[in-house]
């Protein structure tokens, strides 16, 4: 699946309320959507201006919802082409604790993913987030599809 607009990305963000993690070890947060918003709060909190890095963080957990296989490499293949690579390659590399030993984006994005399972603040909603992803989606979409 192709994510082709904003609009289609934010109806996955959204379905993703109410989803429950895998079970077992690693299984991830009780609620991949508060999860994601958390850890896409804190990103901007500390590379305000870096906007891909935010929403490698915002759209992690849409995998989940798409077809068998990694959850990180789907969500990736879903917005490469509406968000563009580094979004894509941040997406599927976070998930391989060797990829982020040497990259500064990567460490920045798993410190604010471990943190956001247990941090206790308010992280704002979903629609907060989609001016940053049109302008993302806009700057970086080989289709130039942006609602």
């Amino acid at each position: 699946m192709e994510l082709r607009s904003v609009e289609e990305l934010m109806d996955l963000l959204y379905a993703c309320r109410g989803e429950r993690p895998p079970a077992g070890p690693g299984g991830g947060p009780g609620d991949p959507h508060g999860h994601a918003l958390r850890t896409a709060a804190l990103l901007r909190r500390r590379r305000p201006a870096d906007k891909e890095l935010q929403v490698a963080g915002l759209v992690s957990p849409v995998g989940r919802l798409l077809w068998p296989g990694d959850p990180a490499a789907r969500t990736a293949d879903a917005v490469r082409p509406l968000l563009g690579d580094r979004v894509a390659r941040l997406v599927r590399r976070q998930a391989h604790p060797g990829a982020w030993a040497h990259d500064d984006d990567l460490a920045s994005l798993r410190q604010a993913d471990d943190e956001a399972r247990t941090a206790d603040f308010d992280a704002g909603v979903l629609e907060d987030w989609r001016t940053v992803l049109e302008l993302t989606a806009a700057r970086n979409s080989r289709l130039g599809a942006v609602d």
